[in-house]
């Protein structure tokens, strides 16, 4: 077995594993006073805003090219009402992988790129019932579309670890 601590170049201490999933409570369109609204709901795989906008969370996923598991950032992803209604319509329908991907739209600012990730066109692929659908981005020069796309070495999850748990300010 694999020792996935690091040392920090953040703190300079040795952290005990190396993360390989991350994930945003909400979508980044989410403020604390749409709670009150009558109109708007977040739950732990969904969320409405305003009675107008929809979104699921996912997961995109990063193939680790030296290492025995992907990465993954959990993401939202806002989809078309239509398409919203038909993710709920199917949420406990075994076969639901078998639907063709659904367009969205990331709404998740992921901090470790130099460009914002606030909508990159999504496909959103629905899994087997118990598992969150999975995204894939549009091939772009995006450097998350590119990293999703080409994958990244475990020295760059180590660099993404590094930077989420000891941001800059």
């Amino acid at each position: 077995m694999i020792d996935q601590g690091f040392v920090c170049r953040g703190c300079g201490q040795r952290h005990g594993g190396l993360p390989f999933s991350y994930g945003a409570e909400a979508p980044a369109y989410w403020r604390d006073d749409l709670a009150s609204d009558e109109r708007s709901i977040l739950e732990d795989e969904t969320c409405v805003i305003q009675a107008q906008h929809y979104f699921i969370r996912a997961r995109l996923i990063i193939p680790v090219l030296d290492g025995e598991d992907d990465f993954e950032w959990g993401v939202w992803v806002s989809l078309s009402r239509d398409s919203f209604r038909r993710t709920l319509d199917l949420w406990t329908t075994p076969g639901r992988e078998q639907e063709p991907a659904y367009f969205g739209w990331l709404s998740t600012e992921l901090p470790a790129y130099p460009v914002g990730t606030l909508n990159l066109k999504t496909e959103v692929h629905s899994e087997p019932v118990g598992t969150r659908p999975h995204v894939v981005l549009e091939p772009t020069d995006h450097p998350l579309a590119v990293e999703q796309h080409s994958g990244i070495t475990v020295k760059r999850v180590q660099e993404i670890a590094e930077l989420l748990l000891h941001p800059r300010e």
